[in-house]
């Protein structure tokens, strides 16, 4: 991928905080419409929502390449072998959608028997298990990422649990998602290199939503009457989960490296619980609100960390 610069982290990290606020909000979309859907059905409904929303973007990037006029027969050649998506590519495209719709469906089911607050530290999670998976990348974690990650994860247990972490059924189901999201930060770190954004977000999210639905319509009854009134939720966690958020990450995986990109996306815990203040009235506790203050400093840090990696000092 190239070596990264001081400058992309701050705009790949701008847009992977957009992605975590959007998705933090997206929590109180997903419970609202479980109450009138199936989590298989909505996920289906919501992924497949999301790729046509990109569809057009993705046509009018092909038409724009189509009609560009190539300088030179060299240029023109080379431009064709930039295009074309080799088989190890292809195969990383359908692990992304594969992934994902693992990730999704354990994080929708473990939804149904738990608290939003529980399931947005156990999904949080990842931020520890992203550097250790990158282990086996040989990706070399840098001494400020060894201390941002457990300072996130000190963050998210007090931002999100309130007493004694016990473990209920849906619980095992979010805690094994947590590792599938961390399997897919990875393997986006690798396509990123290797394919434009739109081609990836558009591929992962067809597969995603179509084994989705195809489980949902299976297993579950999902009806007119309830998919009109889980619309909104739908809506949201289709156009600005799926469609916009998870292209960010995309976008900004390219500038961010792995474990980093973690840090900056277990965040999404805060905005879970800024949007349960703002939307729902709910209060924020001082010890909520030191979990928020961890997990900026862990944010703070993996950045100042990773701009002086990049201007080559020794970390």
């Amino acid at each position: 991928m190239g070596r990264r610069r001081p400058g992309d982290w701050l705009g790949g990290g701008g847009l992977l905080l957009l992605a975590a606020a959007i998705w933090g909000f997206a929590f109180v979309a997903q419970r609202a419409g479980m109450s009138h859907v199936g989590p298989f059905f909505f996920n289906g409904i919501r992924f497949l929502l999301g790729c046509l929303v990109l569809v057009p973007f993705l046509l009018r990037a092909g038409a724009r390449r189509s009609a560009a006029t190539c300088r030179s027969a060299a240029a023109c050649r080379g431009e064709t072998r930039r295009r074309k998506i080799d088989r190890k590519t292809a195969v990383g495209l359908v692990a992304a959608g594969l992934v994902l719709t693992v990730a999704a469906n354990l994080q929708q089911v473990g939804l149904v028997t738990t608290t939003a607050g529980k399931a947005g530290f156990l999904t949080g999670l990842y931020v520890v298990l992203v550097p250790l998976l990158g282990l086996l990348r040989r990706q070399r974690i840098r001494w400020a990422v060894a201390l941002a990650v457990p300072l996130a994860a000190a963050g998210l247990y007090l931002l999100s649990v309130a007493g004694p972490l016990r473990i209920a059924p849906g619980d095992g189901w979010i805690l094994l998602g947590a590792l599938v999201w961390a399997v897919h930060v990875q393997v986006i770190d690798w396509l990123v290199g290797r394919a434009d954004a739109l081609p990836i977000a558009v591929t992962q999210f067809s597969i995603c939503g179509g084994i989705s639905l195809a489980i949902g319509l299976l297993s579950e009854t999902p009806s007119i009457a309830g998919l009109a009134a889980a619309g909104w939720a739908i809506a949201y966690a289709g156009v600005l989960s799926v469609g916009v958020a998870y292209t960010l990450q995309v976008i900004g995986q390219r500038r961010v490296e792995p474990s980093s990109a973690g840090v900056v996306l277990s965040l999404e815990s805060v905005f879970a619980a800024l949007g349960g203040w703002i939307v729902l009235g709910e209060r924020l506790s001082a010890r909520s609100l030191a979990g928020c203050g961890l997990m900026l400093a862990a944010m703070v840090l993996a950045q100042w960390g990773a701009r002086r990696a990049a201007r080559g000092s020794t970390l």
